[in-house]
């Protein structure tokens, strides 16, 4: 386990979660704000075995961990910590049937306490402008809002959000 909130469980991605895992990233309206397009089982399964193969990698700066409920041990998405130009970016996906119920301020809370821990003096945010859900979130837990740009990938205007720990 790397850390927990009250009902929700963050520990290393495992072969076992690739049903989980492909109903996240094959997902149009869990992808509509980040990069990448829905992929297949193959393609899924085969990002997924590189995901679990970067935790043993000296100087890995990619980490993706899964997120599970306690109350029935469901899958239901994904956190990220990433080195991203010299600065530590937060992010997290959930399967669209968990949206709406608190689980992203309950994560981002208990993750900040996390990057703490870990030594982290900031962690950033990038929020598309329109996903008004995530940018309330990262709001609501003190994050300040300090650069608006077109991002290069899917080409929407976002906004760069940072957190001093």
């Amino acid at each position: 386990m790397i850390f927990e909130t009250e009902n929700l469980l963050v520990r290393r991605l495992l072969l076992d979660d690739l049903q989980g895992f492909h109903e996240l990233e094959s997902n149009p309206k869990v992808l509509q704000y980040a990069t990448g397009n829905p992929k297949s089982l193959f393609e899924n399964e085969k990002e997924l075995k590189e995901l679990i193969l970067k935790y043993e990698k000296p100087n890995n700066d990619f980490w993706i961990f899964a997120i599970i409920r306690k109350e029935d041990d469901t899958f239901v998405g994904t956190v990220a910590l990433v080195k991203d130009n010299l600065e530590d970016e937060i992010g997290y996906r959930f399967l669209e049937v968990f949206w709406g119920l608190g689980y992203g301020s309950e994560l981002c809370k208990v993750l900040i306490t996390y990057c703490k821990k870990i030594g982290l003096k900031k962690i950033i945010g990038n929020v598309v402008d329109v996903n008004k859900a995530s940018a309330k979130i990262l709001e609501k837990n003190n994050f300040k809002a300090v650069k608006k740009f077109i991002s290069d990938d899917i080409k929407l205007p976002e906004t760069k959000y940072e957190l001093y720990l």
